[in-house]
């Protein structure tokens, strides 16, 4: 049994939603005659989790969770539904001449239908003999489970991927998009398809609860999943009238770039002024003990080349700045002891603080603020 939601760790609660006696143990391990005697019921647990939402079993999976089975593979229903998902992505995310895996193809029947289009297929997985089958078709596909983020798919990274109802019978789904996630370009895009809870719910349907389906998704714990493992939800729809259908890109990372440059630019500008001034005899106190001077001074290791930090804050004063070990002391006491330069690192404070030390400070003091991407030295 399992305690903890499979998606998000938490304990599940002491209580069941609801408890089903007798049922299957299995939808696809039939009892043949011989076997009649010895197949049982089994009681299944439906759990709804406090934290994430995800309705579940509390059970172990089937032993057959990580293969594709499909019984419905080539009906005129499902090959038009497939053939209007497939002109929609590739269409709608400019997919055309890009490689496209499918993530449990089982004997590779919907990858023949994406082979009439203009991209590059592939796929995925776990049962070897599908696998086979599936190459005896020309098709190319690989013995491979997705099941945790450190596994690399050959032929990789694809622009696209699909995983038409195959996550409900997953024990650990973070894993598989984690894995997923890992093997798609910058770019990527793809379908996930799986039952809905909702229709059920809507339906009273208890008869579509069936132990191979170990999760229950609603859209918003499949959002959950999804969007909590570096993807967004582009679109969202019910298809089939029982089964919710999403696609999702990819999260962009923050760019940082600017960042990188700012912080080039402010650390040598930063860098060469204290230098500059030490060599010169000059000493140089900082004004303003917060968190952005910390994080300069403590990176450019300032503590050989400033007095001192100035701060109007008496809890501050009388300690040292963290990592870099400068004294903080007040301004009264600065002016006392002034030395030559001043740079002011006290954003929203820096005008304010200027016209302080112009006017309180040693006629002469060099003042530099530290602007939002620079060093900016004040003129008198």
């Amino acid at each position: 049994m399992n305690s903890k939601c499979i998606l998000c760790g938490r304990k599940l609660p002491d209580r069941p939603l609801i408890s089903f006696d007798n049922m299957p143990e299995s939808a696809q391990s039939l009892p043949t005659e011989h076997q009649l005697e010895s197949d049982k019921g089994i009681t299944l647990n439906l759990y709804q989790c406090l934290g994430c939402g995800l309705v579940q079993f509390d059970c172990e999976p089937v032993s057959y969770y990580k293969d594709v089975i499909r019984s419905v593979g080539y009906s005129k229903t499902m090959l038009n539904l497939r053939k209007r998902q497939y002109e929609h992505l590739i269409n709608d995310y400019i997919l055309e001449g890009k490689k496209i895996l499918e993530v449990g193809c089982a004997r590779g029947e919907y990858l023949e239908i994406l082979s009439e289009y203009p991209v590059d297929v592939y796929g995925i997985e776990n049962n070897f003999e599908y696998v086979q089958i599936a190459k005896q078709k020309g098709l190319k596909v690989e013995n491979i489970f997705a099941d945790n983020d450190n596994v690399h798919i050959p032929n990789g990274p694809f622009d696209a991927f699909l995983c038409f109802n195959f996550l409900e019978h997953q024990p650990k789904p973070v894993d598989m998009i984690r894995c997923i996630y890992n093997n798609l370009s910058d770019e990527g895009v793809g379908i996930i398809t799986v039952p809905s809870l909702d229709y059920i719910l809507k339906n009273a349907g208890y008869y579509e609860f069936i132990r191979d389906h170990i999760a229950y998704y609603s859209y918003d714990s499949l959002r959950i999943l999804l969007e909590g493992n570096g993807f967004e939800v582009a679109e969202q729809e019910i298809i089939n009238g029982d089964t919710i259908s999403v696609v999702v890109k990819k999260r962009k990372s923050v760019d940082l770039s600017e960042i990188e440059e700012s912080m080039t630019t402010i650390n040598s500008e930063l860098l060469h002024l204290v230098e500059d001034l030490n060599g010169s005899g000059k000493t140089v106190s900082i004004w303003g003990a917060s968190h952005q001077a910390f994080t300069v001074s403590s990176i450019l290791d300032l503590g050989k080349y400033i007095s001192y930090f100035i701060d109007s804050a008496e809890f501050k004063q009388g300690k040292y700045s963290p990592a870099s070990h400068i004294p903080i002391i007040s301004p009264e006491n600065a002016m006392v002891n002034p030395t030559d330069a001043v740079i002011v690192m006290a954003p929203g404070y820096a005008k304010e603080i200027s016209e302080i030390i112009k006017d309180r400070f040693p006629k002469g003091t060099v003042v530099a603020v530290l602007t939002e991407r620079n060093l900016k030295i004040m003129k008198d």
